[in-house]
């Protein structure tokens, strides 16, 4: 099925149910099909034909909804941008997915024109040309019936090389918004909140493409905020909300800091919370379990080159479980961890996740090696270890390639992160490998310290002093770096990469 067949499947079925909302404007089914079609007759317009590429680079707006399911319609492939990107990340995203026509937030235009200026962007919001020649534009109502065409370019965040895009077909996308739909119970009367960048996977494919599948409401908050997010819930009359773990815990902080009672915020009508995209320890899932109520919670984990389908840690084993990616895949994902010999980690082990899942990529845009190189068979390789507890439940302890090998011992640098965080004088934290003529790989430890004097004075020596009780020598840092501030990109991701090259520059 492609993704305008399921969109037109859901305004057959309730026509007049309201689809999309954008601060006071809504949409209902009929309205939302008939905005898609007009969005395809412009983007034909502008020379869009099947098997072309069309960019969107957009806060959360409506504009975004109707350009996506336009080129859709048309058979063009549809490339979400990140809108934190500067100048040369835009050249480099955009000039890969070969896009020709785009759509950008007013704001953001100067940026999209430096960096793609071969592109025609076409910008929203006061005097943008979108809304205007969107509204002259004729519908479109041709049909194109290849559900195995490219849909969706995702791009990944670009930690540990440059950003790889992943290629979605139609087909695996509505796969993907059923099996969400199933895992997660949505229902037709669901009221989800986009409240964080739709231009992300999680946003896009497990929130907006499930929930209209379904015959729901999109509501979209252009951009979140921790206080006015929380108060739109309420307004809005929410029924799920997703967001990264920082999403939950810094409306926390927020309200502590403004004076508000965190009890006051009207959360009557949500059935389900839903987190991922960060580990999240005990005392985080405390925090959320208690504050987030009622509802039930989901953790969540996966990633672009899966749709992101994955595993799921359910309502009833949060607090048994906190931190944990579930112990197995969600219904209709296969899901192994597989030792360093091929064969499936047991209780007490570690091992990389691999996923098998009709919502998987068709592989990375350009990079056939690169493609290869991830898969195993059909198996997908994550790139990711987790370690199997007792009862056989997984947690992710890091990245393959952040593993760091210190004389023949595995060092995962997240444990070395979790625990050097615990210093009061450090604010932020990576750990990455160098590597040692002895013993082939040392720990080195980026810190950026605290604020006034319990980041004073921070010492590899004193550092090493404080983890002494807390890891085993080997996993100690042998060199501390004091910065400023850790490169991360502009979805906050540390960039490892980079920092392995300052630790041996």
């Amino acid at each position: 099925m492609k993704l305008s067949t399921m969109l037109r499947g859901s305004a057959m079925r309730a026509p007049q149910a309201q689809a999309l909302v954008s601060g006071e404007t809504t949409w209902t089914y009929t309205e939302l099909v008939a905005e898609s079609e007009k969005a395809a007759g412009l983007l034909a317009d502008r020379g869009v034909r099947s098997g072309d590429t069309v960019a969107a680079m957009t806060f959360n707006e409506p504009a975004f909804v109707f350009t996506a399911f336009g080129a859709w319609m048309l058979g063009a492939t549809f490339v979400p941008v990140n809108h934190k990107l500067q100048v040369p990340e835009v050249a480099y995203t955009v000039g890969h997915s070969g896009a020709t026509v785009g759509v950008v937030s007013g704001e953001l235009a100067e940026t999209a024109r430096a960096g793609a200026p071969d592109v025609d962007w076409l910008t929203t919001g006061a005097g943008g040309t979108f809304e205007e020649l969107h509204a002259e534009a004729e519908p479109w109502t041709e049909t194109h019936d290849d559900d195995r065409a490219p849909a969706e370019v995702l791009y990944t965040s670009g930690t540990t090389s440059a950003p790889k895009g992943c290629v979605h077909t139609h087909d695996s996308l509505v796969r993907l918004a059923t099996q969400l739909s199933l895992n997660l119970g949505y229902e037709s009367d669901e009221r989800i909140l986009i409240a964080m960048p739709i231009w992300h996977s999680a946003p896009l494919n497990v929130c907006m493409l499930p929930v209209l599948l379904m015959g729901g409401t999109v509501v979209l908050q252009r951009e979140y905020h921790p206080i006015e997010t929380l108060e739109l819930i309420g307004a809005e009359r929410i029924t799920t909300f997703f967001g990264p773990t920082v999403a939950y815990l810094a409306p926390l902080r927020a309200a502590a800091a403004s004076g508000k009672d965190f009890a006051d915020f009207d959360f009557s009508s949500v059935r389900r919370w839903t987190f991922g995209g960060a580990p999240i320890d005990a005392a985080g899932t405390g925090k959320i379990l208690e504050a987030y109520q009622p509802g039930a919670h989901y953790q969540l984990f996966g990633m672009s080159e899966t749709g992101p389908s994955g595993s799921v840690l359910r309502p009833h084993e949060q607090l048994e479980k906190p931190g944990s990616i579930g112990r197995s895949g969600m219904i209709g994902v296969q899901m192994r961890v597989v030792t360093a010999d091929g064969t499936d980690a047991g209780p007490g082990e570690s091992g990389e996740i691999w996923f098998l899942s009709d919502t998987v990529m068709k592989g990375y845009l350009g990079s056939p090696d690169a493609t290869e190189a991830a898969f195993e068979g059909r198996w997908y390789k994550t790139g990711d270890i987790a370690r199997v507890d007792e009862d056989g439940y997984y947690y992710v302890v890091d990245r393959l390639k952040d593993v760091i090998i210190v004389g023949g011992e595995n060092v995962f640098s997240l444990e070395v992160e979790e625990a050097i965080a615990l210093h009061p004088g450090v604010a932020d934290v990576a750990v990455v490998g160098k590597p040692d003529p002895e013993w082939g790989q040392q720990v080195v430890a980026f810190v950026t310290p605290a604020e006034g004097e319990a980041g004073a004075g921070l010492t590899t020596e004193g550092l090493r002093e404080f983890l002494e009780s807390k890891l085993a020598r080997y996993k100690l840092p042998r060199e501390v770096v004091i910065e400023e501030a850790l490169p991360r990109n502009p979805s906050g991701k540390l960039l490892k990469h980079e920092l392995r090259t300052m630790a041996v520059g």
